[in-house]
């Protein structure tokens, strides 16, 4: 800060600006005197010189009859303090009081471009799994949130200049950070549908829900734009007596689930090797079947072979010299072979579970009823029925039906009016029609 003499009005005139290397806020003085410890922080020259960089604002803090003001210079601005760049002094100095004549006015510099870092950290504060919500288990967050002034109008709303102190302003936001934190990881569990042990493996998301959370508290609270938030951990507390208690509830649900799971394993495969078992059996009794079968009907071929064998010996007629008739060998091999197949067919039949022919159920000689034609009405929009011909000729005949009724039955298209479908046509012909009334 730089102060010269005004040879013109024989007063010091101040040189107005913010060499500070990093700063958010800070309240102007006069170089040499340290802040607080003179009254020319506050008396401000006429034609005193301004110079506010890029990226900051200068406030005009004032006093008036009708409370304190603020008067905002934004930079680039290199100027000299009068009443043309700044019409406030009008009303705070009179002109005849000439040109080096002071005004009461504090000048704070506000930092836009600085990026202010707050590091935090949340102790361990009971979370619930919402599986079990029996047992709490402790959990701590560190991170660091990166914010900046943005809305310098709305920040001087919120805080007080005169007291304002950046580091009693970093508490406050690590104290809103703390509780806006905790609500967040609290409720995370249960918002993400994770157990408590896993939240760890879900950082990223509930790193975003609290930047956005933290990004409109803080701009309404506090007056900055956070640009940034980053969560470097999320601690579980794993020699608590919660965590103990909880990963023992765990570990017995798995070993149930586990045992559940070996026991249907091993169902399983009982229920295949005995289906694999039956397959084999069956397969071993359709052979045996075969085999069966053939030698069935080779005895029985046999059988009446020797049966015709006796017939030639005892003298029938037709015997051919050597006691072998050849009609008769024919007649019973072919009685010898049905004999063998029906035999055969009656023990297929009982090994797949059905019963002889002989015993099956007989067959019914009574023929099934005639399929009836029957059709729906339309009446008032509805469909109703369906009736027989029988019913529809009464319905004729007692009015209820005419040959401009909609009718439909299965097969047909669309509705169609009754007196002109081929079944029901018959039943108008006969109607005498009402004889009209003679007025």
């Amino acid at each position: 800060m730089l102060f010269f003499k005004d040879k013109k009005a024989g007063s010091l005139i101040d040189e107005i600006r913010c060499d500070e290397p990093s700063y958010l806020i800070w309240k102007w003085h006069p170089a040499g005197i340290a802040p607080g410890k003179g009254t020319r922080e506050n008396a401000i020259r006429w034609g005193s010189s301004l110079r506010v960089r890029d990226g900051e604002v200068a406030v005009f803090v004032y006093s008036q009859y009708n409370g304190t003001q603020q008067e905002y210079i934004e930079g680039p601005c290199d100027r000299i303090l009068d009443t043309e760049n700044l019409p406030v002094l009008a009303s705070l100095v009179g002109l005849a009081y000439g040109g080096g004549t002071p005004f009461q006015a504090e000048v704070y510099f506000i930092n836009l471009a600085q990026m202010l870092q707050v590091k935090f950290g949340v102790p361990f504060f009971d979370v619930y799994d919402p599986r079990f919500t029996d047992f709490s288990v402790p959990v701590s967050v560190r991170g660091t949130v990166s914010f900046s002034i943005s809305d310098y109008r709305s920040f001087v709303k919120l805080h007080r200049l005169s007291t304002f102190h950046l580091e009693d302003f970093q508490r406050q936001i690590r104290d809103a950070i703390s509780r806006y934190v905790k609500d967040i990881v609290t409720n995370a569990p249960a918002a993400h549908n994770i157990p408590v042990i896993q939240m760890e493996s879900k950082i990223a998301p509930i790193n975003d829900e609290v930047e956005y959370n933290l990004g409109q508290r803080l701009k309404e609270d506090f007056g900055v734009t956070v640009s940034g938030v980053d969560i470097g951990a999320i601690e579980i507390d794993k020699a608590s007596e919660g965590y103990r208690q909880l990963m023992k509830v765990t570990r017995d649900m798995a070993a149930t689930r586990a045992q559940a799971d070996t026991q249907d394993y091993a169902e399983r495969l009982r229920m295949q090797r005995e289906e694999s078992q039956y397959a084999m059996h069956k397969q071993t009794q359709s052979a045996h079947l075969g085999a069966f079968q053939v030698e069935k009907q080779a005895e029985v071929g046999v059988a009446g072979a020797q049966a015709l064998g006796q017939m030639g010996n005892s003298g029938a007629s037709g015997i051919m010299k050597d006691g072998f008739h050849a009609a008769s060998m024919m007649a019973g091999m072919a009685i010898g072979g049905a004999v063998g197949q029906n035999i055969a067919g009656a023990m297929n039949s009982f090994m797949q579970g059905t019963p002889p022919v002989s015993q099956a159920q007989p067959l019914s000689t009574t023929p099934p009823p005639i399929p009836s034609v029957v059709f729906h009405v339309a009446v008032n929009g509805q469909a109703t029925g369906p009736y027989d011909l029988p019913s529809l000729a009464k319905m004729a005949a007692a009015g209820q039906l005419n040959a401009d009724s909609l009718v439909w039955k299965a097969g047909m298209k669309q509705w169609e009016k009754a007196g002109v479908v081929n079944d029901l046509k018959d039943l108008f012909i006969d109607k005498i029609p009402p004889i009209p009334s003679q007025e």
